[in-house]
């Protein structure tokens, strides 16, 4: 099984319609649509080349590592072209760790390969939630 650690080291057009379908489920008593939401705004910006966009949706301490949008776009367009250019996207569970909360996403990569996904969350001093990392594993049998 290939893994990648997607943003946690330290942490295109047709995706529009497909991202804003996804259900949202409360799992460990978590509203994870406002987690889906904002995976489906990054993957929009993704698919748009939205370098802006897409870092705005990154936790500050994630922008701390990557210095700007354009580094992080770079990141994720050489390591994590399931997720940079996914085909399909289906949200899985929510679950509060003791890291945080994470949301699970299965996704068929650009190449027709499927994908787990797992994004982590943290909070902001302002409240609001922002990806704190993504951890992508190659799925064997799980279908987006």
């Amino acid at each position: 099984m290939a893994k990648a650690h997607f943003w946690k080291s330290a942490t295109t057009a047709a995706l529009g319609a497909l991202l804003l379908s996804g259900a949202a489920r409360a799992d460990d008593g978590l509203d994870s649509s406002a987690f889906q939401t904002i995976i489906k705004k990054q993957m929009s910006a993704f698919a748009t080349e939205n370098a802006e966009a897409a870092y705005a949706f990154a936790a500050n301490s994630l922008k701390r590592k990557f210095q700007n949008p354009e580094f992080f776009m770079e990141m994720v367009r050489q390591g994590y072209q399931p997720v940079y250019k996914a085909r399909d996207v289906t949200f899985g569970r929510s679950k509060m760790t003791k890291y945080g909360p994470t949301q699970e996403v299965f996704v068929t990569g650009p190449k027709g390969k499927d994908w787990i996904a797992l994004y982590s969350f943290e909070q902001q001093d302002d409240g609001s939630w922002r990806i704190s990392g993504c951890y992508l594993t190659k799925s064997e049998g799980i279908s987006a």
